[in-house]
């Protein structure tokens, strides 16, 4: 049974009444011959639509791996097909209605497909299904479901800036928790919360948003020890979980730099959701990296009292995906597509043609980039991209000091313990050159400063290190064209070498000191 959760709500989400139109609607399904004056809806026999087939890749037992077929046989690959016409047969969906307004929770078929799908993976004790129109809406409509003005939310101090830019708007703040090559640090988190002074801080943050497989974009992944940790600070410290996972579906096979494969059967590390007994968790899932981005579709599972607040945002924002997307996964996830067997085997073998591509991805990258001695980067075991530290501190016009920089400014934490608020390195100024440096000899990667979480020093996890010291990373990834990887890679290590060469142009601040 879930706890009563409802505390969590926003002032927005507990004011926001029902949409009165869509109750209306809910009640003319009451019974199946209900007569209806009340509707807005063009007439099924107005839409210029009469069938929609999806003709998709096979993924039958005579198709060892799908994924590879219909990469390289093309046109010949094997495929089967499914469809929705305004007359469908008993179990399809028609496109008469399918094609008709619905509720902020998505069409019933749809959101049921969904509902099956993450009980295959994840079998949740009590949550239910919201469709999205994939997880940048599904995420910022959890922001402003549990967030006011003034209220701080936690989240990874790197992290995909176009959602932790969302709620800034709305007045709410971020406190960032400090990562490393295992993802978010379950010590530093608990330590935010424990010192945290409501006196002087405002209220403790009561929202941690994350992603926990192949994040985004350090392409790190949270071990089941750290999952089961973060959810039980969770339960002490009364937080809500947004967990944000586009990539749980792409989990690879460890590989060591000896190519060692592990010999243990795949499986997937348990979702929060997973393990979510208090209905603390809100899972946001999307089709975008395993079917198509430009799909637009997702889906989030929470517990029922923020399922209904979600609906009555939804039939007041956006309503609901759009019907093409649900008609698709519908027919897909039903006995006339694939089923959940069938998706199962294409996303098990497209996960292992992008582990395919990761490895290719890093053979080059050790060959090319890490044997210039200026760069490493730890293999991802899951998602899509690879998080490359520069071993900046290696530059000839590195300078470490806190004298005549904005390192002198310091702070007082909780404890009296006098913090650095600014750099104490101009790290943040050579990393800049260095992207500017990749783009002159054409290419292009993600510097780390623009996955900075916008967090105020003073009440962030990491005050006692500045995160401008700490962005010698830049972002790669290895899901784009695959004959683009090795000469991308070989520009950026003829990069790195003239650039550590190079100690006679650029930024240089006055220092008291170069010690490493």
């Amino acid at each position: 049974m879930s706890l009563d959760l409802s505390h969590h709500l926003s002032s927005e989400a507990r004011i926001r009444r029902p949409n009165p139109m869509k109750a209306i609607w809910r009640l003319a399904r009451r019974k199946a011959d209900m007569i209806s004056l009340a509707n807005g809806d063009p007439h099924f026999s107005l839409y210029p639509i009469r069938k929609v087939e999806f003709e998709v890749a096979s993924v039958g037992d005579n198709v060892d791996d799908p994924v590879a077929s219909w990469r390289l046989s093309g046109g010949s690959a094997p495929s089967q097909t499914f469809s929705s016409s305004t007359e469908s047969s008993p179990g399809k969906l028609p496109l008469k209605s399918a094609l008709q307004y619905s509720a902020g929770a998505g069409l019933p078929d749809a959101q049921r497909a969904v509902t099956e799908l993450t009980n295959y993976y994840h079998s949740p004790p009590d949550h239910i299904a919201t469709l999205t129109l994939g997880n940048g809406d599904g995420v910022a409509k959890l922001f402003r479901l549990l967030g006011d003005a003034g209220d701080h939310f936690l989240a990874d101090e790197f992290s995909f800036s176009s959602l932790t830019n969302a709620p800034l708007s709305h007045g709410i703040k971020w406190v960032s928790v400090k990562i490393d090559e295992g993802g978010l640090i379950p010590e530093n988190l608990k330590q935010i919360l424990a010192n945290w002074n409501v006196e002087s801080q405002g209220k403790r943050p009561h929202v941690l948003y994350t992603v926990p497989c192949g994040q985004n974009p350090t392409g790190s992944t949270l071990s089941l020890e750290r999952r089961q940790r973060i959810y039980e600070l969770a339960q002490r410290f009364d937080f809500i979980i947004i967990e944000d996972d586009p990539y749980y579906y792409l989990q690879y096979d460890p590989l060591d730099f000896d190519d060692a494969m592990s010999d243990a059967p795949f499986q997937y590390i348990p979702s929060f959701l997973s393990m979510d007994i208090d209905g603390r968790v809100m899972r946001v899932d999307s089709f975008s990296k395993i079917m198509a981005p430009g799909m637009r579709l997702g889906w989030i599972t929470s517990n029922p009292t923020f399922h209904e607040h979600l609906v009555h945002f939804t039939d007041s924002s956006t309503h609901h995906p759009h019907a093409f997307g649900q008609i698709f996964i519908t027919e897909m996830l039903s006995s006339a597509g694939w089923q959940l067997s069938g998706f199962d085997r294409w996303i098990r073998s497209l996960r292992l043609e992008y582990q395919r591509r990761r490895d290719i991805f890093m053979r080059a990258f050790l060959r090319d980039v890490a044997s210039t001695g200026l760069a490493t980067a730890d293999f991802p075991e899951a998602g899509m991209f690879v998080w490359i530290k520069v071993d900046i501190e290696k530059h000839p016009r590195f300078r470490r000091s806190i004298v005549g920089a904005q390192g002198d400014l310091a702070g007082v934490d909780q404890s009296g313990v006098s913090r650095c608020l600014g750099p104490k390195t101009n790290v943040a100024q050579l990393m800049e050159e260095l992207f500017e440096r990749c783009l002159d000899d054409g290419l292009v990667v993600m510097p780390a400063s623009i996955f900075v979480t916008p967090s105020d020093a003073k009440v962030s996890g990491s005050n006692d290190e500045p995160i401008e010291d700490r962005l010698n990373f830049m972002r790669a990834t290895f899901a784009g064209p695959e004959e683009t990887m090795e000469p991308a890679l070989r520009i950026l290590a003829n990069v790195l070498k003239n650039f550590f060469a190079d100690s006679s142009s650029g930024y240089d601040s006055p220092v008291a000191d170069n010690s490493l």
